[in-house]
């Protein structure tokens, strides 16, 4: 998220300085994340707003891949999949109609499928299948990659990236912040401060009360797999109650994600990895045949009613990045131009993601 905002704010003719706190850029919940581009699989009826931000990023993410490829000369890991919601059982196949109905009556793109049919799509499923629906606008992105590519895109562009620095407080005088202390006690001055600072935004200090964007961790337990035999196995995003197996496109999977209220803890458990795994094997039998690369935890930022604080907030000066919860690497796209829009003092934030809205509220789950 800070990558994108710095990149765009350059290119727009900004003088930028991104403090990263970690060795490598975006190694916190950026490395963790799965990359589902999935606003329509994830549409809530309570959470409308998010939906149509998450269309306008996911709508964006084409240009913007092609442009970072050229800016950088690296691979994003973009990959047009679409995604297939499925059934196990009658309850399942009774709540997935009526998801179907739900993105009908918004006019979103959505196939229903008998078993016959998804098993067509994709051969390797369970014959247990009940139901599916196919959703193929939905597509996925390699967050490392695209990371790795964002980094490459700032440094070339001018953008100073410091990196493994801690930002300890904001400087705020006379109402207005004008630049951070770093844990070391140095001080960087600047007109403007953007917080992108994910599930880690309540450690950085300065700010008063009334001013700060409450966020809280939600752990995930996350694995990642390959296929020997190379890809093919599963060529779309397969989602299920209580989880979801990614495909890279190249042989490579990522299959997640446990959902917990357990703090910064980022232990791995078997308890987790079984659950995982289980979900997956029942609509996806040949999961057991895939090698074990990596089982990591990551922490989603999360806000009291699960959606993004974005643009400027009763600082003046500062300006919030955070709060995406299970959306970041979606909203990345619209995130970078909304804040950046604010600030050249061009375009608006819509009322349902200013940080305002938490004044005086504490950092709990919704």
């Amino acid at each position: 998220m800070g990558l994108a905002i710095a990149w765009r704010a350059a290119q727009r003719g900004l003088r930028v300085t991104v403090l990263e706190r970690a060795a490598v850029p975006g190694a916190g919940t950026s490395a963790v994340a799965a990359g589902m581009l999935a606003p329509i699989s994830e549409t809530i009826a309570t959470e409308l707003p998010l939906m149509r931000l998450g269309l306008e990023s996911v709508d964006a993410y084409p240009s913007l891949v092609e442009e970072l490829s050229d800016a950088s000369g690296l691979d994003p890991g973009y990959l047009r999949c679409g995604t297939l919601l499925a059934a196990r059982d009658g309850d399942e196949a009774e709540a997935l109609g009526r998801e179907f109905e739900l993105r009908q009556s918004l006019g979103l793109a959505v196939h229903r499928l008998r078993s016959s049919e998804a098993r067509r799509l994709e051969p390797a499923l369970a014959p247990a299948l009940r139901l599916a629906l196919e959703i193929p606008d939905d597509h996925a992105i390699d967050p490392r990659k695209l990371t790795a590519a964002l980094a490459k895109a700032v440094t070339t562009s001018g953008v100073t990236l410091r990196i493994g620095v801690t930002v300890d407080q904001v400087n705020v005088a006379d109402g207005r912040a004008r630049g951070v202390r770093l844990a070391g006690g140095e001080q960087v001055e600047a007109e403007h401060v953007v917080l992108a600072t994910g599930a880690w935004t309540e450690a950085v200090r300065g700010l008063p009360a009334e001013a700060c964007v409450p966020i809280h961790p939600v752990k995930g337990q996350i694995l990642r797999l390959h296929d020997p035999a190379g890809p093919g196995l599963l060529t779309r995003v397969l989602r299920m109650t209580g989880g979801y197996l990614v495909p890279r496109g190249d042989g490579r999977y990522v299959l997640g994600a446990t959902m917990e209220e357990r703090g910064f803890d980022t232990t791995v458990t078997a308890g987790g990895a079984f659950e995982l795994l289980r979900n997956a094997f029942e609509l996806l039998p040949s999961v057991t045949e895939l090698v074990i690369d990596e089982l990591s935890a990551g922490l989603r930022p999360a806000t009291p009613d699960n959606a993004p604080a974005i643009g400027p907030g009763a600082v003046g000066g500062l300006h919030w990045a955070v709060g995406h919860y299970r959306h970041g690497i979606l909203l990345t796209p619209i995130t970078a131009e909304l804040v950046v829009g604010a600030l050249t003092g061009e375009g608006a934030i819509p009322d349902e993601f200013a940080p305002t809205r938490f004044a005086g509220v504490s950092a709990v789950a919704a």
